[in-house]
């Protein structure tokens, strides 16, 4: 009886013992060895910190950077990526830092960027640690494999320049409701401060709403309020560490975005379903993105003679979401970092509008006259250059791979720093934080001489799907804004540019209107 005690007691403790060895393998000696691995190879990096690697640090950078303004300059990485800037700066442009038990190898060398970007199949886009940080947008982002060649192939066609012509009359019926706003306000006081940033975000969405879900758009309203306080919660979880199985606990913020995520579904479920029983009835328009992405996916299972072919109404689900967070951000930070530096660099708004008007007079604008409007092209580009939507990207590396010098531990994350590569004086020249749109005049391409070091939208295979929508939209609501005000920024102004998911002012946008 007491050899069976013992027995039952040495069997426990070994047990416990191996669990103890893992977990331990997995908080400590896994990443010293990975550290020590990477300064063999002579990368240089942060020290590895117990459980939450440089988390804290990170956050209390960007806590500090985030409590007051800065000056009015383009020089933004400090305030924006404090601890990155840091690190790249005290160790190089290539180092190692930590998020939590992983390793984060920063890579800045062009060749090696494009060598990540271009072999999707071996550097992945990362899912969060926090699976209730996915909770925002899956869909074709999430995708790997040949799951997302399948899926980019389905709803490719629903950015076609072709069919995103058939979007214009969305963008004009959004963008004059804002205009007609500003008006209003400005009959009763003329010039006036106004921070336009909330404009812009209503307008975005609103054109999203429109060109989503076509007659739909009030529903599609509601979505996006679910969507931007999401994205709030989303930031919440993702910058911290996540504990395995704490997402199951009844937490405030847990119940959250858990209702959230299943109101989103119901609601797009019920927009969807309306749909495909006006597809059946022949009464379905197929001009807006869902008719586009719903037609795609039926003629891709025909074809294919096979259901399995095409994407379930889960993936639709997840891709609506998906559209209305990417394509409301995107364009609205765009525009309203293009009327900050417009109205403190008079000279270009001049520019634009002499272009606008040359092109347009007071007419309506066109695809055609958009197309030609290449002072507003290389406006946008330098924009984005100086803020582009995402400050950085991230691939995971699923096997030990070699990449230029060299070797990579599975479970490692790639960074790429595209708000600090648009910043970088190697590249772009002593001048790199002033506003100089001339330097695009030739092209990208030209000015970069085909390196990687312009990333506004992402590159390689996984570049942005719906560049073209932000651009043509973004087009036509700076045409439309130059034909009716002319704006400069408001003493009140402060400038903080920060990241909620993407990069926006974080005390709005302060201008003085006047109509014209």
């Amino acid at each position: 009886m007491e050899i069976t005690t013992v027995s039952w007691v040495l069997g426990v403790a070994t047990i416990f013992l191996f669990y103890i060895w893992r977990i331990l393998n997995f908080l400590w000696f896994t990443p010293k060895k990975v550290e020590k691995s990477l300064r063999d190879q002579g990368l240089k990096g942060t020290p590895y910190k117990f459980l939450y690697g440089d988390l804290k640090e990170v956050m209390q950078m960007l806590m500090e950077a985030k409590s007051k303004p800065m000056n009015l300059s383009h020089d933004i990485a400090p305030r924006v990526s404090p601890f990155y800037h840091k690190a790249l700066t005290f160790f190089g442009k290539s180092c190692f830092t930590w998020m939590g038990t992983k390793v984060v190898v920063h890579v800045s060398e062009p060749t090696l960027i494009r060598e990540v970007l271009a072999n999707y199949n071996i550097y992945q886009k990362p899912r969060a640690g926090n699976p209730l940080a996915r909770l925002l947008a899956r869909g074709l982002i999430d995708d790997e494999g040949d799951e997302w060649v399948k899926h980019r192939k389905i709803i490719n066609p629903a950015f076609h320049m072709e069919k995103l012509k058939h979007m214009l009359p969305a963008f004009y019926v959004s963008c004059s409701e804002m205009i007609d706003k500003w008006e209003n306000i400005l009959t009763q006081e003329n010039p006036c401060e106004m921070d336009v940033w909330p404009y812009l975000q209503t307008f975005t969405s609103d054109v999203i709403s429109r060109t989503a879900f076509g007659s739909s758009f009030e529903e599609g309203r509601k979505i996006f309020e679910l969507q931007r306080e999401q994205a709030k919660l989303v930031m919440k979880v993702a910058n911290s560490v996540y504990i395995p199985g704490s997402r199951f606990l009844p937490t405030k913020i847990n119940k959250r975005m858990k209702e959230i995520d299943q109101q989103l579904k119901d609601s797009i479920k019920s927009i969807i379903d309306k749909r495909v029983v006006a597809m059946k009835a022949e009464e379905a328009s197929h001009d807006d993105l869902l008719g586009i992405l719903l037609d795609s996916n039926y003629k891709e299972m025909k074809q294919q003679g096979n259901s399995n072919f095409g994407l379930s109404i889960e993936d639709v689900i997840e891709d609506c979401k998906l559209f209305y967070f990417a394509g409301q951000e995107t364009t609205g930070n765009m525009l309203v970092w293009t009327m900050v530096l417009l109205g403190r660099h008079s000279e270009w708004q001049t520019r634009a509008r002499e272009e606008v008007l040359h092109v347009f007079g007071d007419k309506k604008p066109d695809i055609d006259g958009l197309s030609h409007l290449k002072v507003v092209n290389i406006i946008f580009n330098e924009v984005l250059r100086l803020y582009p939507p995402a400050v950085l990207l991230r691939r995971l590396v699923h096997e030990e791979t070699k990449l230029g010098n060299l070797t990579l531990p599975k479970g490692a994350l790639i960074q790429i720093n595209s708000m600090i590569l648009h910043h970088d004086k190697d590249t772009w020249g002593e001048d790199v934080n002033e506003f100089k749109p001339e330097r695009f005049s030739e092209g990208v391409s030209k000015f970069t001489k085909g390196q990687v070091a312009y990333l506004p939208f992402g590159g390689g295979p996984r570049i942005c799907i719906g560049q073209n929508f932000a651009i043509l939209e973004a087009k036509m609501a700076l045409a439309m804004i130059l034909q009716r005000f002319s704006f400069e920024l408001s003493p009140s102004y402060s400038h903080a540019p920060h990241t909620l998911i993407t990069l926006q002012p974080q005390f709005g946008a302060h201008l003085i209107l006047r109509k014209l």
